[in-house]
């Protein structure tokens, strides 16, 4: 029933669709890619977008397009580790917080709100300047970045779980702490840990451009939408296909994720689950 329900949606329907083109372009990229998207052709350098080379060349005539879906791989493959990461930690911590009492809730929620002072782009900048630039740091970075975020909606949810008479009834037959939370309170927040998952996913992907576009995410020859288009501004002026071809792919995902994470919200909220049309 939910599932008819979210497809009703046109708008979940059309980012549920654009999502799992970019997964499977990320996927097929070695099949599907028409050229090695590191290998420089020197002679064909700066070539405007044409039937050999889609999205144009680089500098090195490097296929832009080639390298645009090679670099979705990057994107991806930090917009989930990052979110799980991030997710995994701040539920384990934000359910002990909230189903707790005590100075071991309050130290959590204490550093909670010492790093959401930090802005998350900042706080991820100083994970990424202390352990260094690479793939594994951004992801390291940006999950500990959203990881007081999941705690505020992990302790809130389950605060709010906690007040219900089925909590009290489960503690009355003598459940134990970790049973109540794996059995009970657990799957009822998690409906509100997998929509915020995916509205985050869209935004790790941002955050890896970002890190990427200052030079501290994917290091080249490795192909990274971020530090795909701090290249091509470069060069703009002569060739603003290097800088608009990857700025298309981080749209489209991005939008995809935020189109998607919504209609789940709407799905998975009872309260939201009327305005579906």
């Amino acid at each position: 029933m939910e599932i008819r329900r979210f497809f009703k949606n046109k708008v979940s329907f059309f980012g549920f669709i654009l999502v799992i083109l970019i997964i499977l372009t990320a996927i097929l990229s070695p099949w599907i890619s028409p050229h090695d998207p590191i290998k420089q052709n020197i002679i064909k350098r700066f070539s405007k977008p044409s039937t050999q080379f889609f999205g144009g060349t680089d500098r090195y005539g490097r296929d832009i397009f080639s390298r645009t879906i090679w670099g979705s791989r990057v994107s991806l493959t930090v917009g989930f580790a990052a979110t799980l990461l991030g997710a995994i930690l701040g539920t384990a911590l934000g359910l002990i917080a909230g189903y707790t009492k005590g100075r071991l809730s309050n130290g959590i929620m204490w550093l909670t709100d010492v790093f959401m002072s930090f802005p998350t782009m900042v706080l991820a900048i100083i994970v990424v300047v202390a352990f260094g630039p690479g793939i594994q740091n951004v992801i390291l970075a940006i999950g500990l970045a959203f990881t007081p975020r999941f705690i505020r909606l992990a302790r809130a949810s389950t605060l709010s779980v906690s007040e219900q008479v089925f909590i009290e009834a489960s503690r009355a037959t003598g459940r134990g702490s970790m049973g109540i939370i794996g059995k009970h309170i657990l799957p009822n927040i998690a409906g509100d840990i997998i929509i915020m998952s995916t509205l985050w996913i869209a935004t790790a992907i941002r955050l890896e451009a970002s890190l990427s576009f200052l030079g501290l995410g994917a290091q080249p020859p490795i192909p990274s939408w971020g530090n795909m288009i701090r290249e091509g501004m470069l060069y703009f002026m002569r060739a603003p296909w290097l800088s608009l071809v990857p700025g298309a792919g981080i749209f489209f995902t991005v939008i995809g994720f935020n189109m998607l994470g919504d209609g789940m919200r709407d799905v998975l909220d009872p309260k939201l689950r009327g305005r579906l049309t």
